[in-house]
């Protein structure tokens, strides 16, 4: 199996700016637990892109993020709204319910991506004690399905969710992807179009690790730090995860690297519709693909690169590229399924 393959952005390595980065902050001591010079010049950074009254919370893993976003806004006696396919429902193993006590209520979508018609026939019950009540709206961006949101639709959700007296969570894993893709800076789709509450990602991006968590209603944000402790999010070592964010923010690397991921997966769309009887099933806007292939190809394709079936029954595969994937890692496997189809 050759050594880059499309499964996951999380395969990738770690960006040799960010590595440096790392290895430049390991001099010294330093104090623990995020009171260190590189984690807050890195808080800065994001309140600078953000506003200065977001508070923010650095984070070991993208289910911690989510934990503690959730979290902040909700009570066990809540429910959260999320696309079937969200990484809340499906990969976090039931974390954001042990550790809220909410209930997850996936809805169908097609896309990845939730609208305000699909939610508001949920909407019922408020103020009677047997219903679990309505209280946050949670979305990824870029969806699960590789899919991004507009503006506009997030603000319409925002919108549903505050006359409700509910709040918007976005998983930003792929945030970069997302911005790179609508090509706008992350506060116009995120804080200003009306998100309360940011998990932003880091890892599938070229990081090592390290997320963060942005909530943009300070009064969210009121237990955020013990919410976190609990969770067991609160690196003693912080000053490594703050040392990465500076120069990924500060230098643009987010850009950088998401804007090769986003054009690898376009070059990729582009050679795979060349391909007789391979049919691709999503819009390709962020850095994921999605297609349907004959289901004795797959196997054949994954002894050479490695990838997920995401749908066995419709042989349906995801293909991910990263930071680091090469003009001709798209060519060499686009040209091996084209043998796999031929024969």
């Amino acid at each position: 199996m050759r050594q880059r393959g499309f499964a996951s952005d999380n395969n990738s390595g770690i960006h040799p700016d960010i590595l440096k980065a790392i290895t430049d902050a390991n001099t010294g001591h330093s104090v623990g637990y995020g009171d260190d010079k590189w984690t807050k010049e890195a808080i800065s950074l994001f309140q600078k892109e953000f506003g200065a009254e977001t508070e923010v919370f650095m984070v070991l893993t993208g289910t911690g993020a989510n934990i503690l976003g959730i979290q902040s806004a909700v009570h066990s006696f809540n429910t959260v709204f999320c696309a079937e396919t969200a990484h809340i429902q499906m990969d976090e193993c039931g974390a954001p319910e042990k550790f809220t006590g909410c209930k997850l209520v996936p809805i169908p979508t097609g896309n990845g991506k939730l609208t305000p018609s699909q939610i508001i026939k949920y909407l019922h019950g408020f103020g009677f004690e047997h219903h679990s009540q309505p209280g946050l709206i949670s979305i990824t961006q870029v969806s699960e399905m590789g899919t991004v949101y507009s503006v506009e639709e997030i603000r319409a959700l925002a919108d549903l969710a505050h006359q409700n007296g509910m709040f918007l969570h976005m998983d930003g894993a792929r945030i970069s992807n997302a911005a790179v893709s609508l090509n706008l800076a992350f506060r116009t789709f995120t804080k200003d179009a009306g998100v309360d509450i940011l998990s932003f990602g880091g890892t599938k991006n070229g990081m090592m690790i390290g997320e963060a968590v942005l909530i943009f209603n300070p009064a969210l944000a009121s237990f955020g730090k013990y919410y976190r402790k609990q969770a067991a999010q609160l690196y003693s070592k912080m000053r490594f995860t703050g040392a990465q964010f500076v120069p990924y923010l500060r230098d643009g690397i987010w850009k950088i690297n998401a804007s090769h991921s986003n054009r690898m997966a376009k070059m990729l769309e582009g050679e795979i519709r060349k391909i007789k009887g391979v049919e691709i099933t999503q819009k390709v806007e962020g850095n994921g693909i999605f297609a349907i292939l004959p289901k004795t190809v797959i196997p054949l394709l994954q002894d050479e690169y490695f990838f997920y079936t995401w749908d066995e029954n419709r042989g349906e595969v995801r293909w991910m590229t990263s930071f680091d994937t090469s003009e001709e890692d798209i060519v060499n496997f686009a040209k091996l399924l084209k043998d796999f189809m031929n024969e």
